[in-house]
C-alpha cells in the first residue's frame, strides 16, 4: 500500500502553480496562425457571400479545406521547431489542452458537415460553426489561465463564451462571417502574438 504525504502533494501543487504563473505560453505562435489563417479565410467567404468577389457554389469547402491544409503545415513545422528544451508542467498540460481544442473543432465541423449534408440544410447547420468553435477556443483559454494563473487569458475565455451567443445571433446574414473573422484575430491572432513575443524574450534573458 502507497502512503503519501499530503505536505508533500501541497508543497507540489503550489510549486506547480508559481511555475504556471512564472513561464510563458509555448503556443503563441500557433494560436496566433489559427487566427491569422483562419480569420482571413472567414473574411475571403464573406467577400464571397457579398458578391464582392463573385466565385462558384464550390469555392467556399474548396477554400476552407486548403486554409486547412495551410494550418496543418504550420503546425508541423511549429511543433518540430518548438521541440527541446525546458518544457514547465503548465505549459505541457496547456499544450495538451490546446491540441484537444485543435480536434474537437476538426470533430464538430466534421459533425456539422455530416448533419447538413444528412438533412440537406448546409447553409443553416454551418452558421453553428462560428458559435461552436469560440465556446471550444473559450475552454481552452480557460483551462490556460487557470494553469498560468493569468486574469488576461481568463478575460478572453469570458470573452469568447460571450461571443458564441452573439455570433449565433448573426446566422443567416453574411455579416456572422465579418464577425467571426473579428472574434478569431482579436481572441486567437492577437494572444497568440502576444504570448509569442513573450516567449521569445524569455527564451533570449
Amino acid at each position: 500500500m502507497t502512503h503519501t504525504d499530503p505536505q508533500a502533494d501541497i508543497a507540489w501543487m503550489r510549486n506547480l502553480a508559481q511555475e504556471g504563473a512564472d513561464a510563458p505560453f509555448r503556443g503563441g505562435s500557433i494560436l496566433f496562425a489559427a487566427g491569422l489563417v483562419f480569420g482571413a479565410a472567414s473574411l475571403m467567404q464573406w467577400a464571397m457571400a457579398t458578391g464582392l468577389f463573385p466565385m462558384s457554389p464550390l469555392a467556399a469547402p474548396i477554400l476552407w479545406l486548403g486554409t486547412v491544409a495551410i494550418f496543418l503545415l504550420i503546425v508541423f513545422t511549429r511543433s518540430a521547431r518548438m521541440r527541446g528544451g525546458p518544457v514547465t508542467a503548465a505549459n505541457r498540460a496547456s499544450g495538451a489542452v490546446w491540441s484537444a481544442v485543435g480536434w474537437g473543432v476538426f470533430a464538430f465541423c466534421a459533425a456539422v458537415a455530416a448533419v447538413g449534408a444528412r438533412l440537406q440544410s448546409g447553409e443553416i447547420v454551418a452558421a453553428m460553426i462560428p458559435s461552436g468553435v469560440l465556446v471550444l477556443y473559450g475552454m481552452g483559454w480557460a483551462v490556460t489561465a487557470a494553469m498560468h494563473r493569468s486574469r488576461p487569458l481568463g478575460g478572453l475565455a469570458a470573452a469568447s463564451f460571450i461571443a458564441a451567443p452573439l455570433l449565433g445571433l448573426l446566422s443567416g446574414d453574411a455579416r456572422q462571417l465579418l464577425a467571426y473573422a473579428a472574434a478569431l484575430f482579436l481572441l486567437a491572432a492577437a494572444p497568440g502574438w502576444v504570448m509569442m513575443r513573450r516567449a521569445r524574450q524569455a527564451a533570449s534573458a
